[in-house]
């Protein structure tokens, strides 16, 4: 297939009904409602980075693209409106593998009533996507990074250390991130590890953090849990007043101390999550 006939098969697929005009033109466009506020993320999913194409059937590939930028979404208590995705494919992929991934990507976008509105395509040694998603929220009731307070309490919506080669489908906490709207003082997405996204964390929000335990899935370890990433699950703040949604786990409380610094089994805990760029 030639790059025309690629972009008119996805936009047979995919439909833009949500949007005032979608695939086929230069730009989409998109009239957002009276009182939200828009959110916007972006994330890359690169072969032998973020998946192995021997371990990640097609589909998967297709629905890990999208639920990556999803998350981020969900941190913040956002929902999804519509995405654009850009890929670049190597020449030993063929019309089946493509087929199969837009398949993965755009059951995915259906169940959250995503619009896959644009994109574009290009040519490389691997398999490159990167996923543009746009949220909204109710005027002024995002979710943040940089709201936790001194004794707030540390929590997370599931148990972590999830293999990324076997966490395939990972799941966006969409409606989970909805109900911490109004009641959570801090939120992110937990997909560099703990250990590093606490960190994170407590930068902006210029506190420190005692981590006083770990929820960790079967069959994995401590230690997967703490640095491995790739969980998608939410970390977040609330006041010690306040319950959690269902289903969360106390994982530490806020204290006062140097910014980003995290206690665990009373020593410092190094942010060795997920970095790109650590040497």
């Amino acid at each position: 297939m030639n790059e025309q006939q690629i972009i008119d098969r996805i936009r047979k697929q995919a439909g833009d009904e949500r949007i005032e005009l979608g695939i086929g033109d230069d730009c989409a466009i998109y009239r957002p409602k009276a009182n939200e506020d828009l959110l916007f993320t972006t994330d890359f999913l690169i072969e032998d980075v973020h998946f192995r194409r021997d371990l990640f059937p097609p589909d998967a590939v297709g629905h890990k693209a999208l639920a990556r930028s999803l998350s981020d979404i969900a941190a913040m208590g956002g929902d999804p409106r519509f995405c654009l995705m850009s890929i670049a494919l190597p020449p030993t992929i063929d019309q089946g593998w493509l087929e199969k991934f837009l398949k993965g990507f755009l059951k995915l976008a259906k169940q959250h009533k995503v619009t896959l509105a644009g994109g574009d395509l290009s040519r490389s040694a691997k398999i490159v996507c990167d996923v543009m998603a746009c949220g909204s929220a109710p005027k002024g009731k995002a979710l943040r990074r940089d709201g936790a307070k001194v004794g707030d309490i540390i929590y997370v919506s599931g148990k972590l250390g999830k293999p990324w080669e076997t966490h395939q489908r990972p799941k966006p906490r969409l409606e989970f991130g909805k109900l911490l709207r109004g009641r959570a003082t801090a939120a992110m997405d937990l997909s560099d590890g703990i250990s590093i996204d606490l960190h994170r964390l407590c930068r902006s929000s210029g506190v420190s953090a005692l981590l006083e335990k770990v929820p960790v899935i079967r069959g994995s370890t401590l230690d997967l849990a703490l640095h491995g990433g790739e969980d998608y699950e939410l970390l977040f703040t609330m006041p010690k007043r306040l319950k959690p949604p269902r289903g969360s786990f106390r994982v530490g409380i806020i204290e006062s101390g140097d910014p980003g610094l995290i206690k665990f089994h009373e020593n410092a805990l190094a942010p060795l999550g997920h970095d790109h760029f650590r040497e």
